[in-house]
C-alpha cells in the first residue's frame, strides 16, 4: 500500500496510528457516574436527571431484566423513541450482558416481525402509546415475544408537564394492564436495584444488533460488538480536542435507536460527561425554542434537519451562539445549505462526517479546528484505514487519488451480519468493509464521495451520479429539497429524473426555467429528462432523504403502463 495521504496533514494533537483499548459499552456511565456524580445527564420536557439518578434506574432496570431471565446472549428489542426509559433500558439490558436489538416506530408491522424473528428476541421494551401498543401487539402475537414491558412518558417529566398527559394527551394514550405476557416498566424497577454483575468480553460478544439495508440489499443485524462501539466513541472523542469532560448539552433529536444517534449523542455525550437533552420527535420551530433556552452547544443532525431550521429561520429570529459544534451524517451535506447555515453559526460551522451502520457508525470526519473542505467528508478516524478498490474486482487495491468503492479497515468495523455469513463475505475482505459507496481521496487526504455504486444511472454508457445532479439543483435558489433517480429509457438505457420541493412561494417555477438554469451546470447526458416537483419527499427514519420509495413508485408506473 502507498504512503497514507493524510498522514501529511493529520489534526496537530491528534495521533492517526493510536491504539485503543476496548470496554464494555455501559463503562462510558460507570466512568462518568465515578466522576461527575451529580452533574446532569438527561433532560426531558424540564425533568433532570443527573449521572446517580440514571445510574440507579439503570441498576433496577438491570434486576428487573434479571429476574425474567436475561442474561449474556439473550435479545432484548426496545421499540422507543427518545425518551428516558430507552437510555436506562439500553445501559441495562448491556449491564447483565443481553444485546440490544434496536426497532423504529415507524416501521411496518412485517419489518418488525421480520427483526424481531430473524434476531431471536424474547423480550421487548415499548412506551404506551396507542399507535405503538397496537401495532406491536399485533406482532407480539405472531411472535417469539415473552413478556413486553411498556412504560409512560408521564412517569418521566416534571408535575406541570404530567398535567399535559392527564388532560391533553390522554387521548392518544393506551393503559396497558399487567398479564403473563405484558407488564409496566415501574414493575420491572420495583426492586433495590442489587443486580448480578456479569463478566464482558468485548472483542466477542454483541452490544447491539443493528439492523440495516447494508450494502448488498435486504435488512441485516449488523453484529455490533461492545469493541466496535466502546472505540468509536473514542475515536470521535479523540477527533475533537477542544471538548471538555462534564460540560456541554446535546441537542437529543436524532433517534437514538439509529446508529448515528446511538454512538455519537448517547455513548458520546455520556462518555464525556454531558447532558442529553431529549426531543421525542423533529419540530424546527419547537427545536429552535429547545436551542436557545436550553443553551445547547452541540447539534449532531442531518442535512434535512437543517433545511428545516433554515426554513423556519426565514420567519423567526435565531441565536445560535451558544452552540460550539455541529456535527452532519447520515447523508450528503449540500455546499449550498453548508454556506447558507454556517452564517447563522458564531462558531466554526458545520463539520461534515461519513459513516455506515457497519463501522459503529464514524469512520471519517472534517476537524474540528484547522482546515475543512467543502463536499469531503473529512479525514479518517484515528486507527482508521480508507482503502480504494475497483467496484468491479473487489481484490484489486487502487492507488490514492483513483475513483473507486471506499473500503474502511478498523477497529469499530462489525463482526459480521447476523446468521448472514455468504452476506458477510461478500462486504467484509481481507478485514475490509465494502461500503457500497464509489469516491476518490486528494493528496491531503481529503475523502470525496462520488455517489453510491447501486444509485449509479448509465447514460449512453456514460456514468452519471445522481448526487453531482442534486448538487446542481441545489444552487438553485428557489429549491428546498431534492432527489434523483434513474429511470428507464428506450434511447439512452437510462435517464435521470429529479423530484424538487420548492421554497414557500415559488411554486410558480416550471421546468423549463430549471433546465435553463442547469444547461451551464451540467454536461448534457446529466441533464434531468423528467422533472417532478412535490409538496414533499420521502425521508428514512432519521430524516435523510430516501430514493428506494421513488424507485418503486416509477417501477409501478412503468407495470402498470405495460400492462
Amino acid at each position: 500500500m502507498t504512503e497514507r495521504p493524510w498522514l501529511k496533514n493529520y489534526p496537530a494533537g491528534i495521533v492517526w496510528d493510536q491504539t485503543f483499548s476496548p470496554y464494555p459499552v455501559y463503562q462510558c456511565l460507570d466512568d462518568s457516574v465515578r466522576d461527575h456524580p451529580d452533574a446532569p445527564h438527561m433532560d426531558f420536557f424540564g425533568r433532570i436527571f443527573t449521572y446517580c439518578e440514571t445510574a440507579s434506574l439503570v441498576a433496577r432496570a438491570a434486576k428487573g431484566l434479571q429476574d425474567l431471565g436475561v442474561g449474556p446472549g439473550t435479545k432484548v428489542c426496545l421499540f422507543m423513541t427518545n425518551c428516558p426509559q430507552y437510555v436506562i433500558s439500553f445501559f441495562a439490558i448491556l449491564k447483565v450482558g443481553g444485546t440490544v436489538v434496536n426497532l423504529s416506530p415507524l416501521y411496518s408491522e412485517g419489518e418488525l416481525l421480520h427483526q424481531i424473528e430473524d434476531s431471536e428476541s424474547d423480550f421487548l421494551l415499548t412506551q404506551n402509546y396507542k399507535l405503538l401498543i397496537h401495532k406491536i401487539r399485533n406482532v407480539v402475537a405472531k411472535s417469539r415475544i415473552k413478556t413486553v414491558i411498556v412504560s409512560r412518558d408521564q412517569d418521566y417529566v416534571p408535575f406541570w408537564q404530567k398535567l399535559k398527559y392527564k388532560i391533553f394527551l390522554r387521548n392518544i394514550l393506551s393503559n396497558v394492564t399487567g398479564d403473563d405476557t405484558w407488564m409496566t416498566f415501574e414493575t420491572l424497577l420495583n426492586n433495590e436495584g442489587n443486580y448480578k454483575p456479569v463478566t464482558i468480553d468485548p472483542e466477542q460478544d454483541i452490544a447491539v444488533l443493528q439492523y440495516t439495508g447494508g450494502t448488498t440489499g435486504l435488512p441485516k443485524g449488523a453484529m455490533l460488538t461492545h469493541a466496535n462501539i466502546s472505540i468509536n466513541v473514542q475515536q470521535a472523542l479523540a477527533w475533537d480536542t477542544t471538548s471538555t469532560h462534564g460540560t456541554g448539552k446535546t441537542l437529543t433529536i436524532l433517534p437514538l435507536f439509529h446508529a448515528y444517534a446511538m454512538t455519537v449523542i448517547l455513548c458520546g455525550t455520556t462518555a464525556m460527561g454531558g447532558e442529553m437533552v431529549l426531543l421525542p420527535r423533529f419540530d424546527a420551530g419547537e427545536v429552535i425554542k429547545i436551542i436557545q433556552q436550553k443553551k445547547i452547544t452541540m447539534i449532531p443532525a442531518v442535512p434535512t434537519m437543517f433545511t428545516a431550521l433554515l426554513h423556519q429561520a426565514e420567519t423567526d429570529k435565531i441565536d445560535l451562539s451558544s452552540v460550539t459544534s455541529v456535527v452532519s451524517g447520515g447523508a450528503p451535506l449540500p455546499e449550498k445549505l453548508k454556506s447558507t447555515f454556517d452564517q447563522l453559526l458564531s462558531s466554526g460551522g458545520i463539520r461534515e462526517g461519513y459513516g455506515l451502520t457497519e463501522t459503529s457508525p464514524v469512520a471519517l470526519g472534517n476537524p474540528v479546528t484547522g482546515s475543512q473542505k467543502i463536499n469531503s467528508v473529512g479525514l479518517p478516524m484515528p486507527a482508521t484505514d480508507v482503502i480504494f478498490t475497483d467496484p468491479d474486482d473487489p481484490s484489486k487495491i487502487l492507488p490514492y487519488g483513483e475513483t473507486g468503492e471506499i473500503c474502511i479497515k478498523g477497529p469499530q468495523v462489525m463482526k459480521g451480519y447476523w446468521k448472514r455469513p455468504e452476506a458477510t463475505a461478500e462486504v467484509l475482505i481481507d478485514g475490509r468493509l465494502r461500503t457500497g459507496d464509489v469516491g476518490y481521496m486528494d493528496d491531503e487526504g481529503y475523502l470525496f464521495i462520488v455517489d453510491r455504486i447501486k444509485d449509479l444511472i448509465l447514460v449512453s454508457g456514460f456514468n452519471v451520479y445522481p448526487r453531482t445532479v442534486e448538487e446542481a439543483l441545489y444552487r438553485h435558489p428557489a429549491v428546498k429539497e431534492v432527489t434523483v433517480i434513474g429511470i428507464p429509457d428506450d434511447y439512452h438505457g437510462e435517464v435521470p429524473k429529479a423530484f424538487i420541493v420548492l421554497k414557500q412561494g415559488q411554486q410558480a417555477l416550471g421546468k423549463d426555467k430549471i433546465l435553463n438554469f442547469l444547461k451551464d451546470r451540467l454536461g448534457s447526458h446529466e441533464m434531468p429528462k423528467e422533472i417532478e416537483f412535490r409538496d414533499n419527499l420521502p425521508k428514512t427514519v432519521i430524516g435523510k432523504l430516501s430514493k428506494k420509495e421513488l424507485v418503486a413508485e416509477e417501477k409501478a408506473k412503468r407495470d402498470v403502463s405495460r400492462a
